[in-house]
């Protein structure tokens, strides 16, 4: 049994917060020992006491004066659009069209795929992302790639073969008996070896048929514990043409509630343009609407109502994400940066506490592995993230002034990104000192 006993500034929540003062909301230990015991937390509190508890032989490590959290989770992006960051267009379909589409099409290769998913994890561990759910391409080949690495790192991993047989280049489209047929092979080979998770994928309704998604809700109910992920409402171009080619359907949403789509485990990236009425079924189903904050912005798709789809008399679950590569930071402090701007322009307030357990806890809820992640509680995976709030000379300068602290996870949320990660452990294994520099191809 191997035995590592981490020291330094814990903290953990146990709810969402209802202000900066909810201390009730979360557990924090100045001086804190985290026991590991074959990457299960087996005891956490104060340091003197967990010390005390350790066997002869633990190895201990000192992270202090850093802050230790739950490792962060992302959940919503898209493992094949790492080379289509940064690419510019005016909206949503155009972005697909001109750059994303073609991009992806190269993933028939399994070579390109094993490639870019060693360069994917790297940068997850880089940033301090320890679990993420993401879209693979339309070709088996892709899923391979992803879930191989995954079980390669020992990382909690949700990811998805994309369904989509229709308005999308040749090399890009499959058949509903396809893509039942090969989502079903990867279900069989990777769901559950390590700590992968499967989600049933079909893109968007505008790149699926009817009878494509009729074989997405074949794959549902067969399989009822998987996830299901797709996109919904990101733009009002998006919302025209999809609701054109299902007239039948009340709005958007129903689309996906007809093929029996909507449920707990349904992670419906964007959902920025929501009726009253989608938003109720929503609430009703337990589905998840996906906040993906500098893909909004940079994409133009419009600002994403978290504070208020959350205070509804029928609140709506919600998640926070990157959405890369419409997304233009892999970091989820960027993520939630960009989230507390886009809040105060709809004249609502996003604290430091709210936006560190939608990154941790919040979104682990989200994904219904709260009982694995999101957590430092005995029995959990040891998945961390070790934070440096004076990473940069200017982080350190503010340092100097911050006195409390929702002050210092406001400033590493302002200013922090995958330099302030000064490790991340993968079930109790530390990942991001074992990287190799980040210096390109």
């Amino acid at each position: 049994m191997t035995k590592t006993l981490i020291r330094g500034r814990l903290l953990s929540f146990k709810r969402a917060p209802l202000s900066l003062t909810d201390t009730d909301s979360y557990t924090y230990e100045h001086d804190g020992g985290l026991l590991i015991k074959d990457g299960i937390i087996a005891a956490i509190g104060d340091y003197a006491e967990i010390k005390a508890q350790a066997a002869e032989d633990t190895h201990e490590i000192d992270h202090r004066p850093h802050l230790i959290l739950p490792g962060l989770i992302d959940t919503h992006l898209h493992f094949p659009q790492m080379q289509v960051i940064a690419s510019y267009a005016g909206s949503l379909l155009e972005w697909l069209n001109a750059y994303t589409f073609h991009e992806e099409c190269r993933f028939v290769e399994s070579d390109h795929a094993a490639r870019i998913a060693t360069r994917f994890y790297d940068e997850m561990i880089r940033h301090g992302t320890t679990t993420a759910a993401a879209y693979c391409s339309v070709h088996k080949a892709s899923a391979d790639a992803y879930f191989a690495e995954a079980v390669k790192r020992g990382m909690c991993m949700v990811g998805g073969k994309v369904m989509m047989d229709r308005n999308a280049p040749q090399g890009l489209l499959d058949t509903p008996q396809m893509s039942y047929d090969e989502t079903r092979a990867v279900i069989g080979e990777w769901h559950g070896k390590g700590r992968n998770h499967v989600a049933i994928t079909p893109r968007f309704a505008i790149t699926s048929t009817p009878e494509q998604m009729q074989a997405a809700q074949a794959l549902a109910q067969e399989f009822p514990d998987l996830h299901i992920q797709t996109h919904l409402s990101e733009n009002l171009d998006e919302i025209r043409y999809t609701c054109e080619l299902y007239p039948q359907a009340k709005d958007y949403t129903d689309i996906y509630a007809r093929y029996g789509l909507l449920g707990e485990k349904t992670l419906l990236g964007h959902a920025i343009h929501l009726s009253d009425r989608e938003a109720d079924v929503l609430s009703e189903m337990g589905s998840v609407a996906v906040h993906c904050p500098t893909s909004n912005l940079f994409i133009g798709s419009g600002l994403f109502p978290l504070n208020a789809i959350r205070r509804r008399d029928k609140p709506v679950r919600v998640a926070v994400a990157t959405d890369i590569g419409g997304g233009s930071s892999y970091s989820m402090l960027r993520t939630m940066d960009e989230a507390y701007k886009i809040q105060q322009v709809l004249g609502e307030r996003l604290n430091p506490l709210d936006s560190f357990h939608l990154m941790t806890r919040g979104n682990a809820e989200a994904l219904s592995l709260v009982d694995r992640i999101g957590t430092l509680e005995v029995g959990t995976d040891a998945d961390l993230v070790v934070l440096n709030a004076a990473a940069t000379s200017a982080m350190a300068l503010r340092m100097e002034t911050v006195t409390t602290l929702p002050e210092e996870l406001f400033l590493l949320q302002t200013m922090g990104d995958d330099r302030a990660v000064a490790e991340a452990y993968v079930a109790g294994k530390a990942m991001k000192q074992a990287l190799a520099p980040n210096l390109g191809a």
